[in-house]
C-alpha cells in the first residue's frame, strides 16, 4: 500500500512561528521528525498566543548533526546561536525541515473548535485530513 501524505501541527514559540510566516525563517529545527510522509505543517503559535497562525508545505528534511544543521542553516534558520545550541544541547543528532510555501491565516485559529481537547504538542500532532481541511477553510 502506498503511503499517502499527511498534516501535522508543530507548537513554535511565537517568535519563531512569526518569522516562519513573515518568509525569513526559512528552516524549522527539530529533535524529533514524523514517523509518516508528510506535506503540511499546520504552525501552532504557542503561549501566549496559543493559536494556529497559518501552514506551510515541507521542502527538503535533513538529518545531522547539530554543528552541520548550524553550519548550513544559520543564515535561513531565524534564531541566534546561542540559543540554536541550548536547544540542541543534550543531541548528537537534529532534523532542519525546509519551510517552502506558507499560508497565513488573517486571523489565529483557536484549535479548541476543532479538539475536544487540544493539548499543545511537545513535538507534533499528526491531523487527519478531514480535520487539516476544515482547518484551512475556517479561514
Amino acid at each position: 500500500m502506498k503511503d499517502t501524505l499527511t498534516s501535522v501541527i508543530l507548537s513554535i514559540k511565537p517568535i519563531y512561528a512569526q518569522a516562519i510566516m513573515a518568509g525569513t525563517k526559512k528552516v524549522e529545527f527539530r529533535k524529533k521528525i514524523f514517523k509518516k510522509p508528510v506535506d503540511k505543517v499546520f504552525v501552532y503559535s504557542s503561549s501566549p498566543e496559543k493559536k494556529i497562525i497559518g501552514y506551510f508545505t515541507i521542502g527538503k528534511v535533513e538529518e545531522d548533526s547539530p554543528e552541520r544543521l548550524w553550519k548550513k542553516f544559520k543564515d535561513v534558520g531565524g534564531i541566534k546561536k546561542k540559543d540554536f545550541f541550548e536547544y540542541y544541547k543534550n543531541s548528537d543528532t537534529g532534523f532542519s525541515i525546509g519551510v517552502e510555501t506558507f499560508k497565513k491565516f488573517n486571523e489565529g485559529v483557536d484549535p479548541t473548535d476543532f479538539f475536544e481537547k487540544f493539548c499543545a504538542p511537545q513535538s507534533y500532532l499528526y491531523l487527519e485530513e478531514k480535520t487539516a481541511t476544515n482547518i484551512v477553510y475556517s479561514k
